[in-house]
């Protein structure tokens, strides 16, 4: 997987997340109607993103794509776990010697 692949995932993912912690403090405090009408849609849409994204990904597990599923952090939870399969099928390291 190229980084460039999984790149609109991750801008998903992180905008999923922050709109849903928008969300939810303006659930406990002030609740402003306009914020909830601006923030809900932006929720909704970036988290069927990341859902379709992670799922679309060549390099995406099973469980990357169960966690992708999970509302507001299921995203970045998805991200790492590709990013995990993706390093333990990445070569080692070359050793130089000296």
């Amino acid at each position: 997987m190229h980084p460039r692949s999984s790149g609109g995932l991750r801008l998903a993912a992180r905008a999923e997340l922050v709109t849903l912690v928008v969300l939810l403090a303006n659930l406990f405090t002030v609740h402003l109607q306009p914020v909830s009408s601006l923030m809900g849609p932006t929720h909704g849409c970036a988290y069927l993103f990341v859902v379709i994204a992670t799922w679309r990904l060549d390099g995406a597990t099973t469980a990357a794509r169960a966690l992708a599923v999970v509302p507001g952090i299921g995203g970045l939870l998805a991200l790492r776990q590709v990013d995990r399969a993706d390093a333990a099928d990445a070569p080692p390291d070359e050793v130089v010697p000296s």
